[in-house]
């Protein structure tokens, strides 16, 4: 099971600049990708895979646009796997094979709404109240408490109150429940 833990982080001036370039970075790879993608639905022509995605618009685009290559690798790659997992989640509601609400197709993404950006194992380091990001440097982590496991990722978010925070997503081990007569159900998505 996996469980998240939100603490806000304190950056300083050079970190916020170099963080409103990773949210811009990540914000144009995901819309010039979504641009692409709704061309191609146009002429009813497939969706690209991630791999072509992150092809034509991470690795060719770095030869291109050089402020590309001053930002992380790790979260531009995470926000074109949101995009195709968001096509994955229109796609499947509008075949129903999921059941429920109706998933909206994804959207652009804008200045105004909250900015993220996701950080894997080996992008980051914690050390007691701190946190280490690539190409970034060290975060003062407010109130962080040892966290059960280490964590999977950390996604870094401003809110629309320009607030700074550093979620992290742990696994967490079910453990065995006592056995007895009685059946409950549990939901662990709660």
């Amino acid at each position: 099971m996996k469980a998240k833990y939100k603490y806000p982080i304190e950056p300083n001036i050079v970190q916020i600049a170099k963080l409103n370039k990773l949210f811009g970075c990540c914000r144009y790879v995901w819309n010039q990708s979504l641009v692409h993608c709704n061309q191609l639905y146009v002429y009813t022509v497939k969706k690209p895979s991630y791999t072509d995605l992150s092809k034509q618009f991470i690795t060719q685009a770095k030869k291109e646009l050089t402020w590309l290559k001053d930002v992380a690798d790790t979260p531009l790659k995470q926000c074109l796997k949101d995009l195709d997992q968001a096509y994955q989640s229109f796609f499947n509601s509008c075949t129903s094979k999921e059941k429920g609400v109706k998933v909206k197709p994804p959207t652009f993404k804008t200045k105004k709404s909250e900015q993220t950006a996701r950080f894997l194992k080996y992008n980051y380091k914690i050390a007691e109240d701190q946190i280490y990001l690539t190409k970034i440097g060290n975060f003062k982590v407010v109130g962080l408490r040892e966290l059960p496991s280490i964590p999977i990722s950390v996604t870094i978010i401003k809110d629309n109150a320009g607030c700074y925070f550093a979620i992290f997503v742990v696994e967490i081990p079910v453990k065995n429940l006592l056995l007895s007569n009685n059946l409950i159900d549990v939901d662990f998505g709660v």
